[in-house]
C-alpha cells in the first residue's frame, strides 16, 4: 500500500480540526453551564512561560491550512503578529480552516511530492521536501498545539475525554 502526500496530511488535519471544533463547543457549553466567561479561557496557559489557548488554536490553523498553502507555494513562514481572537472568533477560524482544506484536491497536493519547501524564519532557512516538511515538521506541530489546546480546556474543568480529541475515526467501510 502506498500513502499519498494528500492522504498523509489533509484527512488527518480535517479529522483533528473537526475534533478541535467539538472541543471548542464543549468548552463553550461548560462555560455557559458554570457561569464562566469564555474569554478567560482564551488567555489561559498551562504554565506561565507557555503561550495561551488563543495561540494554540491559531497554531493548529497555521500548521494545517498554512502548511498546505506552503506545499502549494514552496515557502512556509511563522504567521507574524496574530489577531487577538476572542472565543467565538477562534471557533469561526477553525470552521473556516476546515472549509478551506476541503477545497484542496488530492491531485494538486500529490503533484507537489518531492517539491522543495523552504521554512523561513528570521534570517534562517530550512530546506525540506514536501514529504519531510509535512511529516517531520507540520504534522508534529499541528498535533502538539491541538493537544495543548485540549489540555488547557481540560485543566479548566471542561469534561473532555480521549474520544473528543480523536474525533471521527476513518474506519474501513
Amino acid at each position: 500500500m502506498t500513502l499519498s502526500l494528500y492522504e498523509a496530511s489533509v484527512p488527518s488535519y480535517l479529522q483533528t480540526l473537526t475534533a478541535v471544533s467539538g472541543v471548542l463547543d464543549k468548552g463553550l457549553a461548560h462555560c455557559r453551564e458554570n457561569g464562566i466567561d469564555p474569554e478567560g479561557m482564551v488567555e489561559t496557559r498551562l504554565f506561565p512561560d507557555m503561550l495561551p489557548f488563543r495561540f494554540q488554536i491559531q497554531s493548529v490553523v497555521h500548521h494545517s491550512l498554512g502548511a498546505i498553502e506552503a506545499i502549494d507555494s514552496g515557502v512556509f513562514r511563522p504567521p507574524g503578529e496574530l489577531p487577538q481572537h476572542d472565543y467565538a472568533a477562534l471557533q469561526a477560524l477553525v470552521g473556516q480552516t476546515r472549509e478551506a482544506l476541503q477545497k484542496y484536491q488530492p491531485e494538486a497536493i500529490n503533484a507537489r511530492e518531492g517539491a522543495e519547501i523552504v521554512f523561513e524564519f528570521r534570517k534562517n532557512k530550512l530546506l525540506f521536501t514536501a514529504e519531510g516538511f509535512l511529516l517531520s515538521f507540520s504534522l508534529p506541530n499541528f498535533y502538539f498545539h491541538a493537544t495543548t489546546a485540549y489540555d488547557i480546556l481540560r485543566s479548566k474543568g471542561v469534561p473532555l475525554g480521549k474520544r473528543d480529541y480523536l474525533g471521527a475515526l476513518r474506519l474501513k467501510t
